[in-house]
Formats: C-alpha cells, structure tokens, sequence
C-alpha cells in the first residue's frame, strides 16, 4: 500500500478520534452519553440506524456472500427492510406514545416497565452478552479489511489496531458523537462505493463479458439459495429490529414518533436494495478476480485458496489505484467502526444501567455515573477485543450474537407489548428457555429437523414457555 494511501487513511483515524474527543468534552451525562441528548434529526437517526445495522460486519460478510453464492446473497438484507419497516409501524407507537419512556435509556426498561426488576435483568445480561459479541464481530472485520489489505500486517496485529481505534473513539464520545459521525461515515461509504469501488473492480475485472464467461450461472441468479438459509435469515435478523438495545437507544435519541419513524423507513431503504446488491456484487467480482489469478501476487493462486471475506479488500488493493485507495479503506473502515461504537454502547448500556442499577441507584446525571460509563465500556470493549481474536468467520460470529440475543428476547418483548395475559415469571423463564435452547443446539452436533437453524426452535420453545408459565403463574 502506498504511503499517500497510508496517509489518508491514518488522517481518516485520527480525524475521528478527534471527533470522540470533541464529544468527550461536551457530554455532560446520561443524556448525552446514552440517548443523545433525545433530540437527534430523522436524516442523522435515520443514517446512524443503517449504518449500524449494516456496518462493516455485514459488509465484509455480504462480500463473503458474493464471493461464495452469488447475488442471491441480497436476501439478506431484505430481512433488514422488513425488520425496519415492521418495527416503524408496530414498536416505535408502543414506545413514543408512553410517556414512561421519555426518560428511559436501555432496551430492559420496557421490561421493568410491563414486567418487575428481575426480569429486566435478565434482559440487560443477555442483551450485553450478545451486544458484546456483536462488537467482537465488527473489530473481526476491521481486522480481516487491514490484514487483506496491507500484506505486512497479520490478522493478530490488525485486530489490535483496529480494536484500539474503536474502543478509544467510543469510550471517549458516547452516543451523540456516534450517531454523528455515523452520518460522516455512511456517506463516506456510499460515495467510496457508488463512484470508486464498483466502477473501477467492474472494469478490472473485464465488465459483463468477462462475468458471463467466468461465472458459474447460478451466481447470477436471484434464486441460488436454499429456503432453509431464507427462513434462518429471517428469524434471526427480523427480530433484532424489535430487541436491539442500538436501536431502542435511537428511538429515545428522537424527538417525537414522526422523527423515530421517518429514519426507520430509510434505513430500511437503504438495507435493501442499496446496500445489499452493492454488497454481493462486489464480493461476486472478488470470486471473478481469483479465478482470474489477479491475487497470485498475494499468494492466493485459487478461488480455493482464498478467504471469501478477505476477497473484497484483496480486490480494492489490487484494482485500486494510489490514493483512491486509501479513501475506500477509509470508507469501508467508516461502516465497520459505526457498527462496532453503537454496540459497545448498548453493551456498556445495559451493563451500568440494567445490571449495576439493579443493585445500586444510580443518578445518571452525575459525573461519576459518565465516568463509571466510560470505564465499562474501556472493560467490555477489552473483552470483545479477546474474544475477536478467537473468531474465524465475521457473518458467522454475529449472527450468533443475533441468535442469541433473539430467542431469549423477541417472544416476551412481543407479549409484554400485545398480550395482557403474559406474566413476569412467563417472560422470565421464556427468557431462559429460549437463549438456552439456541446456545445448546447450536453447540451440539444434533441434526435438526428439515435443516433449519436452532434459533427457529429456540424461539419456538420461548413461545411456549410464555404461554405456559403466564398461565401457571400469572401476574
């Protein structure tokens, strides 16, 4: 990588890190920290909603997509505008029409609202949990974008790198300076995409002549995906519109329903199809690339020998030419560290609130309650750094974390807003039915029925709990 590339991109670091310090200064509490101030615009909610839920994870893990299925890996995302769009019509009234939540700042209030404290903090274990692990997944994909691009770097040292970034610059910032930059940043993606990326790799690669004569078919095809892989989808990422501690955060961070609901509609638009086909088609010409030989100069010789989730930024090096380069880095490291900031935060969240509230009371507009924030976030963030060393797969890593969160959360957070029957030992044991139920499946080597994803039979078995229990034990 050449060092003007080198150059753009350490001043795209430390222009950020600036930002983080500019907020450190400012916030004065919970507010500010957690929520925002709650007077956030649709346009910024909107971007830093996306940006979140799409994010470096999802798009180093759509050009893994690309890479090994093809456009039919857009599907995905599609399950990202039903969850939007769904969520915009039946969850955002429930919260902005109760004036309970106008001072809320976690996702397990609602919980502690409807139900009792116990089960809130049950809530705010698993949702950590899993927002933790979400966060491990994002600094997994900085690392896999600087090991695939710069050669000398090896993926341990990448995730140290990229992993200091990350957490310094939201330790120091909080949620306003998230959402932000998350604006910066998902327009900085968009830009290097739309007019860099796919232009310059497309004409690389040698246009649509060359992917007809190289691609198999199928790859071209809309339907290259097994239903099993659609259902998994869409039980496992639908759902986190409903249970995101991110994206609770960013309701509170609005000023009224019609701003919640304004950026909710365009995050999803901007999911599926903007980012989703952008996403597979730059992975597809990865795939077209190695079978080119193009990466021979990196050592790969074969599509077989290449990492389809290092295939996109091993293009970008090599079809990328001096300086352009270091604007795409920059941009795709843009979407990874508005991914990875926003669930650090919501992890940190339900830690101080959710869990050291249930202990303790907590007055969250002092100092040392935004300094106890910071330390928990430095702490969770150290912690998702190990646990991202551990991991292989970015995809494979969040959608655990989704699953997790999911089966255990998405059942009594829909009773608790649309069934007056369910109860606070309901929700409480659905809770633990259903996260143990998917961790289980998933760690077991059962086959299950028809192929289908255990997080399918995690929620189906909180479901029954609920039901079950509420009646047994009713409020």
């Amino acid at each position: 990588m050449h060092i003007i590339d080198i150059s753009i991109f350490f001043i795209y670091i430390v222009v950020m890190l600036g930002f983080g310090f500019f907020f450190f200064q400012r916030n004065t509490g919970a507010e500010d920290y957690y929520v925002g101030g709650r007077n956030m615009s649709s346009l910024h909610v909107g971007l830093s909603v996306v940006a979140t839920d799409v994010g470096g994870g999802f798009s180093i893990g759509l050009g893994g997509l690309g890479f090994t299925m093809g456009i039919a890996g857009n599907w995905m995302l599609l399950t990202g505008l039903m969850g939007a769009w769904l969520a915009a019509v039946f969850l955002i009234p429930k919260v902005k029409r109760n004036p309970v939540f106008d001072e809320a700042y976690t996702f397990p209030e609602v919980f502690e609202h409807y139900f009792n404290k116990e089960v809130a903090l049950l809530a705010g274990i698993i949702s950590a949990i899993g927002y933790a692990g979400f966060t491990s997944s994002q600094i997994l994909a900085g690392a896999k974008l600087a090991n695939g691009t710069f050669q000398t770097i090896d993926l341990n040292t990448a995730l140290m790198i990229m992993g200091t970034v990350a957490v310094v610059y939201t330790v120091l910032g909080g949620l306003k300076a998230v959402i932000y930059t998350d604006t910066v940043q998902w327009a900085i993606l968009m830009f290097g995409l739309v007019f860099i990326g796919i232009p310059i790799s497309y004409y690389a690669i040698g246009g649509w002549s060359a992917i007809q004569q190289t691609v198999d078919p199928n790859l071209l095809s809309l339907w290259n995906i097994e239903w099993q892989k659609m259902v998994y989808w869409l039980v496992t990422i639908l759902p986190i519109w409903f249970v995101g501690m991110t994206l609770y955060q960013r309701i509170y961070a609005c000023s009224d329903e019609k701003t919640a609901k304004r950026a909710w509609y365009m995050a999803g638009l901007f999911e599926w199809p903007v980012m989703a086909f952008m996403g597979v088609s730059l992975g597809l010409f990865a795939r077209i690339a190695a079978d080119q030989g193009m990466f021979a100069h990196l050592g790969y010789q074969s599509i077989a020998e290449t990492d389809p989730e290092t295939g996109l930024p091993m293009l970008l090096r090599t079809v990328l030419p001096v300086g352009l380069m270091g604007l795409m880095m920059s941009a795709y490291f843009s979407a990874i560290l508005s991914t990875a900031d926003s669930c650090l935060m919501a992890s940190s969240g339900n830690v101080v609130s959710d869990i050291i509230g249930y202990f303790k009371d907590i007055d969250h507009d002092s100092k040392s309650f935004l300094r106890t924030s910071q330390i928990t976030t430095l702490i969770i963030g150290v912690g998702a750094l190990l646990l991202a060393s551990f991991m292989q797969s970015v995809l494979n890593l969040m959608l655990y974390s989704y699953a997790f969160m999911v089966s255990g959360l998405f059942v009594p957070i829909l009773g608790a807003l649309y069934w007056e029957k369910s109860s606070s030992t309901g929700a409480f044991i659905a809770m633990l039915v259903g996260g143990s139920t998917t961790v289980l499946l998933e760690l077991s080597s059962i086959t299950m029925p028809l192929e289908l994803d255990p997080n399918l039979f995690g929620i189906t078995a909180s479901a029954v709990s609920l039901v079950v229990f509420s009646y047994i034990w009713p409020d």
